[in-house]
């Protein structure tokens, strides 16, 4: 669990005097602790993982509009707090790993349209719990059964 050591990994990045890996910690143990409130009870190792993923989500769509906007010195900023909460994500399987799960899910559920792309996309997220983007799988799936 992640958030039992959070103190010491932020304490940790005190010493260090590492100024980004001791804000992204802090915000992250925030994270976890307005999910310990709402949830109302000590988090899982798999809803510590949520909270890390939809962080490292909002990272990777701020690095996508500052990059669009020219402002270099933000994305900077945003990829050095993406690459921490990367630490503690489980690896991300390869491309050929998830084309072998979606070709899968795809046939497991006999989807031939846009309109199965749901169905798809909840058993490979599903199977790959957390160690496949999201937004990557949709896209890969799109692409499948728009051609298709």
């Amino acid at each position: 669990m992640i958030s039992t050591n959070m103190s010491q990994l932020i304490a940790e990045a005190m010493k260090a005097r590492d100024v980004v890996r001791l804000s992204t910690l802090r915000m992250l143990s925030s994270e976890f602790n307005y999910a310990k409130i709402e949830k109302q009870h000590d988090l899982t190792e798999e809803e510590e993982m949520v909270v890390i993923q939809k962080e490292a989500k909002k990272r990777r769509e701020s690095i996508e509009a500052y990059g669009k906007a020219g402002r270099a010195d933000l994305v900077d900023s945003e990829t050095a707090e993406l690459k921490i909460l990367e630490e503690f994500l489980p690896t991300q399987i390869s491309d050929e790993e998830l084309e072998k799960i979606i070709a899968d899910a795809i046939t497991q559920t006999s989807a031939n349209t846009m309109a199965d792309m749901g169905k798809v996309i909840g058993i490979v997220m599903q199977k790959t719990k957390g160690t496949a983007d999201g937004g990557k799988v949709a896209s890969k799936v799109r692409e499948k059964l728009g051609n298709g």
